[in-house]
């Protein structure tokens, strides 16, 4: 096993952090000490599933990367007709199989049309059968938080398909480690919401892109409450492009926690606790906002 001096990132460690997977956090660091994922195994001790689980959770966080084959087939989609549907009801038991399922998980049957979207699950996009259940389950899961109340219809279910098709998510452990990573993510999500006073209704895709931006960089909770009581005070409310201004510039800066961003306020000579003055990045924030509005 090499033994090699490695510097992570406090990205990676937030990362690795948030998604609470010891064996992923082992795995990680024994990669990058400059070991192979062959030789995993034998050297961290870890059973088949446990490391597919670590590695499949360090690519969903994007700490890794292998070269794996995408299943999406160059060229436009296909189009099954009919006839497509039928044989493949004949001869193939696992589609039978998973036809059957998929109606038991959505609770009604499945048209001719839907049909053939999930023959292209199978041939076109190469899901295996077990993980078509998986993203069914998870996308009724979706529904009901996003407070629908139908499950989701084949169409739904299929750009998703695609989705994970592209991420190369065709192990149930490709998908148990990217529902994690995603309910983190939501989790992370909810608590912003909760730090802006925003209750009772959904994001606008605007703010949705400014809240997941926040989140990819990686601030702690009481820097984004922070954030916001600057906002509030030297603006009068929530301005998202003022509030992400101070964000961006505290990234920049490489600040991502309270404590950081106090340190900063301290040297840059801002007295300790007084949020409501005007530091440098509120400063350049709010000339930056008047001038584009």
């Amino acid at each position: 096993m090499l033994s090699e001096s490695i510097k992570i990132s406090q990205s990676d460690v937030r990362k690795l952090l948030s998604a609470a997977s010891p064996d992923g956090a082992l795995l990680y660091l024994y990669l990058q000490s400059g070991n192979r994922m062959d030789a995993a195994e034998n050297d961290l001790g870890l059973s088949p599933s446990r490391l597919s689980c670590a590695g499949a959770t360090l690519r969903q966080l994007g700490l890794i990367c292998d070269e794996r084959p995408s299943h999406i087939a160059p060229g436009e989609r296909p189009s099954y007709s009919e006839t497509d549907v039928l044989s493949a009801m004949d001869t193939d038991p696992s589609f039978r199989g998973l036809y059957g399922e998929i109606q038991r998980l959505l609770g009604r049957s499945l048209n001719t049309e839907e049909l053939k979207i999930l023959l292209g699950f199978t041939r076109y996009l190469g899901l295996p059968a077990d993980v078509i259940s998986v993203l069914v389950c998870y996308c009724k899961d979706r529904a009901r938080q996003r407070g629908g109340l139908r499950n989701p219809s084949l169409r739904t279910i299929e750009k998703e398909a695609y989705a994970w098709a592209e991420r190369g998510i065709d192990t149930v452990e490709e998908a148990a480690a990217f529902i994690q990573a995603q309910n983190v993510r939501n989790s992370r999500l909810y608590r912003l919401m909760s730090i802006l006073q925003i209750r009772g209704r959904s994001l606008t895709p605007a703010e949705n892109r400014y809240a997941q931006s926040w989140l990819d960089l990686g601030l702690d909770d009481e820097a984004v409450s922070m954030a916001y009581e600057r906002t509030c005070l030297n603006t009068g409310g929530l301005n998202w492009a003022y509030m992400n201004k101070i964000i961006q510039r505290w990234h920049e800066q490489g600040l991502h926690t309270a404590e950081e961003i106090r340190t900063g306020d301290q040297k840059a000579s801002v007295p300790k606790g007084a949020s409501g003055q005007l530091g440098a990045a509120e400063l350049e924030a709010i000339q930056r906002v008047l001038r584009e509005g």
